[in-house]
């Protein structure tokens, strides 16, 4: 019996999460239960699943959840703040921590998990992306077994030689006989869209991704691309690449969720259908398979399965974070801050779709111009680094200074 905190269990990921528990109950059980401010989705998964501890990010969201779950006769702890998510990510009794927070608020909980040598179920990319060598490194140091969730990474992982599954961060590819990993993306909504009609998109079209169903942040992310930038940053670490062994392919279909070449001209590549469950289960049950609750692909129905090099004049998002990716820590650190910033600007109209690239992009060489000397094995540099990144942003957006 496998005993779970989710963080970020009111998202997405985290409802996937719960989906395959109930398909696979007696292997799985929930320990903790951490979200943001939802308290009515945190009430209804407190008196479903009966966690002994239930974490909210603010004190009004944890004292309005306490006072609602009294009232029904719960006998449930609820707590608020990093803290407390950093506590229940470390608990003796968690074996395993879905680390599924969107955005930089999940670094610390994630951290504190991999610190505590958990089984930590990676969907949080940010962590690897602002943390990069720090985190691989004390993945190794602590004896964590980190298992990729994104559906792009957990394909990437399940075509791998085992040997290469065991030594995520610090792998070598070549030595495997792997050329290249082709990292697929759909592309997100506009992907057939003219260039020139992109500054008038509004936040209900960017959301609105055609294959899969995720939060508005990460859809927005699909819709500039800047969702696989970051997939691919996280590539990089969790695969230990070099530049020239790390693609990106767009996949409208969503069919292949990604692919690794061989030397010999092999390719494997790892389908289903687009639905999260399937890399969760993969990850949650690894080595082993269990009940996913989806359907298997059906063939006949698939009428075609097209690929295409990214357009970049479409996706300047994508080559920012690719150029980032090997410049440094400190530009990976900055773009995801730049970036978080500028999508919230974007969904609450004060920023156009267009503007997130030019923000991302000023933010980066902003910091690559005064702060390249900054110590990527201290965590407390990199979130300094990131909180200057944050109101830089903030004064270009203040300022209208795009």
């Amino acid at each position: 019996m496998h005993k779970l905190t989710i963080l970020g269990a009111t998202g997405s990921i985290g409802s996937s999460t719960l989906k395959v528990i109930d398909q696979n109950s007696e292997q799985f059980s929930v320990v903790a239960l951490v979200a943001g401010q939802n308290v009515e989705k945190m009430r209804e998964l407190c008196i479903k699943y009966s966690p002994k501890y239930a974490v909210m990010s603010t004190p009004e969201a944890a004292h309005q959840l306490e006072r609602t779950l009294n009232s029904a006769g719960a006998k449930i702890e609820v707590l608020y703040g990093e803290a407390a998510m950093s506590m229940v990510s470390s608990l003796e009794e968690v074996d395993t921590v879905m680390a599924a927070i969107v955005g930089s608020a999940g670094l610390m909980p994630t951290m504190a998990a991999v610190k505590a040598g958990k089984r930590v179920l990676l969907a949080n990319k940010e962590a690897l992306v602002m943390s990069g060598q720090l985190f691989i490194d004390e993945v190794k140091r602590s004896n964590a077994q980190l298992l990729p969730v994104d559906s792009e990474h957990n394909a990437i992982f399940q075509c791998l030689p085992p040997a290469t599954q065991s030594q995520l961060g610090h792998c070598d590819l070549a030595s495997q006989g792997i050329s290249h990993i082709l990292l697929t993306g759909s592309g997100g909504p506009f992907r057939y869209s003219d260039p020139s009609t992109l500054a008038d998109v509004t936040p209900a079209q960017a959301i609105a991704h055609p294959n899969w169903s995720m939060g508005p942040k990460i859809s927005v992310d699909s819709a500039t691309m800047m969702n696989k930038g970051l997939e691919y940053i996280e590539a990089r670490w969790l695969f230990n690449t070099q530049p020239e062994q790390l693609k990106v392919l767009i996949h409208p279909q969503s069919v292949i969720h990604s692919m690794v070449q061989f030397l010999d001209g092999s390719v494997i590549a790892q389908m289903g259908e687009p639905d999260m469950a399937t890399p969760i289960a993969y990850a949650m049950a690894y080595p082993n398979r269990v009940n996913a609750g989806v359907s298997a692909l059906d063939f006949t129905q698939i009428a075609e399965l097209t690929f295409m090099a990214p357009d970049y004049s479409r996706y300047p998002c994508l080559k920012l974070a690719m150029d980032a990716c090997f410049e440094g820590q400190h530009a990976t650190t900055a773009l995801n801050a730049a970036n978080e910033v500028a999508v919230d600007a974007f969904l609450n109209e004060r920023l156009r779709f267009t503007e997130i690239a030019k923000l991302n992009h000023s933010v980066v060489d902003k910091i690559c111009a005064t702060h390249t000397q900054v110590q990527s094995n201290n965590l407390e540099s990199l979130l300094e680094l990131d909180k200057m990144a944050r109101l830089y942003a903030k004064e270009l957006i203040t300022g209208h200074a795009l």
